[in-house]
């Protein structure tokens, strides 16, 4: 299984930097990887953050050049990235097109954006790499093709624990607040001021101890006995499980 990411001219027309790592997918850990940028045929067309980080481009290999290394790591592999069936695959086909050369095919493409959208739901705001790093907490984008391959990994193992956990509670658990879920945009209530709780608890009618008796009789003046209050057993709060999830992971 090979994790990959291409970035390209500022047109998106060609790629400017490869990378990929091969994962083992039984225990998801990296065990191979590879990483090239690659000269674009009109230097003008580099976008201007590759231009400002002094990534010498203009010496760097064409891709005719490094084709084959390409091919060699995704040709007959799982290919899986974040929108990779929109972006990066068109990419990588164009550019073995371009040299005349058949492109690599791929087992099977996962897509995290897609899988992610249908499994794991809006909860992590617009589902973009970078949003999705900031709200596990595991660093900051830098839209560079290694870097952000490593990420997509990291992100995926971190969803895919928060699935295994909501599939083995209990409904109930999930049900109990919603915001639970979510670690943004959380919303408190405040408290009431002391002179609204004070007239609350003056108002508040005297409740019977359990086992006791209440001022109610029966139908010849016996008190009747009073019901037991049942106290509700507290649930434990789905956020403090997710607050622990990269614990888990490593």
């Amino acid at each position: 299984m090979v994790f990959l990411d291409v970035e390209t001219t500022a047109a998106g027309a060609e790629i400017l930097e490869f990378g990929a790592i091969v994962v083992c997918p039984r225990k998801l850990v990296e065990v191979e990887s590879y990483h090239t940028l690659i000269r674009p045929s009109d230097l003008a067309s580099v976008s201007k953050r590759f231009a400002d980080s002094g990534e010498d481009v203009a010496s760097a290999p064409a891709f005719g050049e490094v084709a084959e290394r390409i091919f060699g790591v995704l040709d007959g592999r799982v290919w899986a990235g974040h929108n990779i069936r929109r972006f990066d695959c068109h990419r990588i086909r164009d550019a073995f097109a371009g040299i005349g050369r058949a492109p690599p095919e791929a087992v099977a493409v996962v897509d995290s954006l897609n899988v992610l959208a249908h499994d794991f739901g809006r909860r992590a705001g617009d589902l973009k790499m970078a949003t999705l790093a900031s709200y596990f907490g595991i660093g900051k984008q830098r839209h560079r093709s290694l870097d952000d391959a490593r990420m997509n990994l990291e992100v995926l193992k971190h969803c895919a624990t928060v699935l295994l956990l909501e599939s083995t509670l209990p409904p109930g658990i999930l049900s109990f607040g919603q915001g639970a879920v979510t670690r943004s945009r959380t919303t408190s209530t405040p408290p009431p001021p002391a002179a609204a709780v004070a007239s609350t608890v003056r108002k508040r009618k005297p409740q019977p101890r359990a086992g006791g008796s209440s001022c109610k009789r029966d139908s010849v003046g016996r008190p009747k006995a009073a019901a037991a209050i049942a106290t509700p057993t507290a649930k434990p709060c789905f956020h403090m499980i997710l607050r622990h999830s990269r614990t888990i992971l490593r």
